[in-house]
């Protein structure tokens, strides 16, 4: 009997616990396998690891496509839960005796959703909203929304505003990733007082434990540099006139958005792609005041003062 079931498993044939048939049968469209002999469902929700087939346009990947949409973290229902109507226009397309039948379905339906459900939806529509506005990647999509389902998890989020805290917990994200984004962008795309979500960004950080460390003055110049046209060899430069800085320890305690603007501005002089220092601040978002004073200690640190005024001059004498 020992050897007998030995050889089976050798061989890999499943044996029924019930009536000990061997006759099992294996139903890839339900995923489960059953026992012909006395119809015991041995396993269920089975999942094939099989190939998938090729596809080489999206009308033959629709029709050969075995599964749905992979499961995403930024909808309230990770993108699986069905929905009964889509807006007024599906009223339309049953019968008009199935009409009223199908009306209150949808309301019903709508009615039994959860207010967590109801909250997360809400909250999601919101920050794909910002996303889209700030030009961020799908990995802070996916981290604001997982930090806001934790958020909401802990009870962190009640009497307090939703938009808050999804522009707080966006900025905190952005910061950790290396694409930092301001705090006047964050209230500008979502309209909340950069007071409150400055107020709600040290709540939830210190309740969810997120410890931020400051940003730097490189990581802003990428952004700043495609906002006012600057080729990569200027941003390189800019990047490199900011490690030479922070070698010296010209840039501690300054304003990182600050150092940026003028690092890219001296940068840009000497790369022969000027830009006076209105426009550096008109597009960042600074006072020229702020760019003169770090650019005076930059310069002067560094000891390319000299350098960069004649480049000026030259440029100036050529406008002529």
């Amino acid at each position: 009997m020992i050897e007998e079931k030995t050889q089976r498993e050798r061989k890999g044939i499943q044996k029924c616990p019930e009536c000990g048939s061997i006759h099992i049968r294996y139903d890839h469209m339900r995923g489960e396998s059953v026992c012909e002999k006395c119809g015991a469902v041995l396993s269920e929700s089975m999942i094939d690891f099989s190939q998938e087939w090729r596809a080489f346009d999206e009308d033959q990947r629709s029709k050969r496509v075995r599964t749905g949409a992979a499961l995403t973290p930024t909808k309230h229902d990770e993108g699986i839960t069905t929905e009964i109507g889509k807006g007024r226009g599906e009223l339309f397309k049953v019968s008009s005796r199935k009409r009223a039948q199908y009306y209150r379905l949808t309301k019903w339906h709508k009615r039994l959703i959860k207010s967590k459900d109801r909250n997360l939806s809400f909250a999601f529509s919101e920050l794909q909203r910002l996303i889209s506005y700030l030009h961020l990647s799908r990995a802070i999509h996916e981290k604001v929304a997982k930090l806001y389902q934790h958020a909401v998890n802990r009870g962190l989020v009640r009497g307090r505003s939703t938009e808050s805290i999804i522009a707080a917990l966006l900025y905190t994200t952005c910061r950790e990733e290396g694409a930092p984004r301001t705090l006047d962008e964050i209230s500008k795309a979502s309209g909340i007082n950069r007071r409150d979500i400055g107020k709600t960004y040290r709540y939830i950080s210190r309740k969810l434990k997120i410890r931020i460390l400051p940003a730097k003055a490189q990581d802003y110049i990428p952004r700043f540099g495609s906002l006012l046209g600057l080729s990569e060899r200027v941003q390189v430069r800019a990047v490199d006139i900011l490690n030479d800085a922070t070698t010296f320890d010209v840039t501690s305690g300054k304003g990182p958005i600050g150092v940026a603007a003028a690092a890219l501005y001296i940068s840009a002089v000497l790369e022969g792609e000027k830009k006076t220092q209105r426009e550096v601040a008109d597009a960042i978002g600074v006072t020229e005041v702020t760019i003169r004073n770090r650019y005076k200690e930059i310069v002067e640190t560094l000891g390319i003062r000299e350098e960069v005024e004649e480049k000026v001059r030259e440029e100036e004498d050529e406008s002529k």
